[in-house]
């Protein structure tokens, strides 16, 4: 019986926190020889790009992409602009992907900050339908 591939699904928000998830889901791919699903998840209507093509957000994804495959990595990107918070596109696309797991970068937060803005780490974590891989930046 052939192995069904699973891939790794990574979050990534153009800070320290998303570049930390981004390079623990290479060492993660590289490991497991699995292709990695990059969500950028973006608030906003259908007709709306998530920064626009040439923001520095949209530039560095891009450039990380790029080194990414240099580096051996079979890597597609998911760019979501639906309305969604990221925790639910996360959460759809490792559904649909039957991912073998998500990778986010956790900051610290307030317990104020946490009540008010709510969490998407903390959604991803209850209601991921895989394991959840959860990373610090340095």
């Amino acid at each position: 019986m052939k192995e069904e591939m699973v891939s790794i699904v990574v979050g990534f928000v153009p800070t320290k926190e998303g570049r930390a998830a981004i390079a623990r889901a290479a060492e993660e791919c590289r490991l497991r020889r699995v292709p990695m699903v990059i969500v950028n998840s973006a608030r906003g209507g259908r007709d709306t790009t998530a920064y626009g093509a040439d923001s520095p957000a949209e530039v560095e994804l891009a450039q990380l992409v790029e080194q990414l495959k240099a580096d051996g990595i079979d890597v597609s990107m998911r760019a979501l602009v639906r309305g969604m918070e990221p925790a639910e596109d996360l959460i759809a696309v490792a559904e649909e992907l039957k991912a073998d797991f998500i990778v986010i970068g956790l900051r610290r937060r307030t317990p104020v900050g946490k009540l008010i803005l709510g969490s998407n780490a903390q959604r991803i974590l209850l209601d991921a339908p895989c394991a959840v891989l959860a990373v610090k930046a340095d």
